[in-house]
């Protein structure tokens, strides 16, 4: 038989509900399987908190970051609209534009208190004074990014709650479910079992069967950490084809190269990977790898890649900035040599799909041990979007935005695509590398 909370007899929680709501830790983080009410159960302690504040004359700020608009709508209507009601408050959520994109909703209690509800990015994450409550977090994009401009809005004695499911180990969540060495945070787990043991009414049989997913079963029920399940290149593949002669142009043999550059500007890397063709090998030649230099250095860059390496095709990123660096390339070294790509979900779908074959069929060689371009690797997944799209995303930290990803399938896919078998021969002989010799 499940117990209401005493300070609202109307609301029946479930244990681990009841022990989440009472955790008055200024930091918390709730790690919950799905439908077990953490969105419900942390709303009704942002209108508890206002409520209280109100009764002392004082007023309470708040602010909801969900994963996405719909998200946010959810909350601020099924939670904090409903839980007002439920105490006899009448309640309006006010619909406000943020900026020239985003709307924000907002409630105004009377005697002050405000709660706002936005979808998250590093700008909604700025610019407020105020308790926050992140919403699914693990799901947000570039949850590191929103992580450092939120950080400064509580830095005044504020509570940040931060609840969700997993989704992978290569988020800002993660590390805070993890990281027990950092004794600031309460944390919380609550997966299926737990939640139907202290009284959830589930099937917990049918729901499994239903889904018929045991890589979701473990992930959104279990609470699994299943970053092989949902990455593009697990790291078991990306092991398989390390090796400790790759990435060393020394070894090149001066046989035909593919190249494959991803243009970043700003936050994302520039990156160039030089690939040569040895056998039905793909080996590894150079992989430059920048941040924050202007067009005429990447220009320059690429310069030397051609004066040192035979290249046969290079493929860039033409997308948005991509557009002059791709023109620029076509007239220094001509149109059957350079090949712009525009990034698009069909396009993606073809590069990261002929990557990968390459690295199951053991033909492309990389770096070993490098752990920057290992994380930058593994961090790309592949996801379905609710139109059934499939779509290619990566969080970004400061290993890159799987940048060197992009840049290795540019130079494989301009491999694939090139007419012809590509006869090796030496343009300037050097010593016989390793790699010939019966690898």
């Amino acid at each position: 038989m499940t117990k209401s909370t005493n300070k609202d007899p109307a609301i029946v929680l479930y244990p681990y509900q009841q022990k989440w709501l009472n955790d008055n830790s200024r930091f918390k983080v709730g790690m919950f399987a799905r439908q077990t009410g953490k969105t419900f159960t942390t709303t009704l302690e942002i209108v508890l908190d206002c409520l209280d504040k109100e009764s002392k004359g004082q007023k309470a700020r708040w602010v909801i970051l969900s994963r996405g608009e719909c998200q946010a709508k959810e909350a601020m209507n099924e939670g904090i609209k409903k839980h007002l009601e439920a105490f006899g408050m009448a309640c309006e959520v006010l619909e406000v534009p943020f900026d020239n994109t985003t709307n924000a909703l907002e409630v105004i209690l009377a005697g002050g208190s405000k709660i706002t509800a936005l979808p998250a990015n590093p700008d909604t994450a700025r610019g407020f004074s105020a308790n926050v409550f992140l919403d699914e977090f693990a799901f947000h994009a570039d949850s590191r990014t929103i992580w450092k401009a939120l950080f400064p809005v509580i830095s005044a004695g504020f509570k940040l709650r931060v609840v969700s499911t997993p989704n992978g180990k290569g988020n800002k969540f993660y590390e805070l479910m993890t990281d027990l060495n950092n004794k600031a945070w309460s944390r919380h787990i609550a997966d299926i079992y737990t939640a139907v043991a202290d009284g959830l009414p589930r099937d917990i049989d049918e729901l499994k069967e239903g889904l018929n997913d045991n890589d979701a079963w473990q992930q959104e029920y279990e609470l699994k950490w299943l970053d092989e399940a949902s990455a593009w290149l697990s790291y078991d593949l990306i092991d398989s084809v390390e090796h400790p002669n790759a990435g060393d142009m020394d070894n090149y043999t001066g046989g035909a190269c593919f190249v494959g550059v991803d243009i970043g500007i700003r936050n994302d890397l520039f990156v160039i990977w030089v690939v040569e063709q040895v056998g039905d090998v793909f080996w590894t030649r150079q992989i430059i790898a920048r941040k924050r230099i202007s067009f005429a250095e990447q220009d320059a860059l690429l310069d030397e890649v051609f004066d040192n390496y035979r290249v046969v095709k290079c493929c860039i990123d033409q997308t948005g900035l991509g557009e002059k660096p791709v023109e620029d390339a076509k007239f220094r070294y001509g149109s059957s040599r350079v090949e712009g790509v525009i990034f698009s979900s069909s396009t993606k779908l073809v590069l990261a799909t002929t990557g990968k074959q390459a690295f199951e069929d053991k033909q492309v060689r990389i770096p070993m041990g490098d752990t920057a371009l290992r994380t930058d690797l593994h961090k790309l997944k592949k996801v379905t979007s609710p139109t059934g799209t499939p779509r290619f995303i990566a969080e970004s930290d400061n290993s890159g935005h799987a940048d060197r990803a992009w840049a290795l399938f540019l130079a494989l896919y301009g491999a694939s695509n090139d007419a012809g078998t590509v006869r090796v021969s030496s343009r300037n002989p050097k010593k016989k590398s390793k790699l010939t010799q019966g690898f």
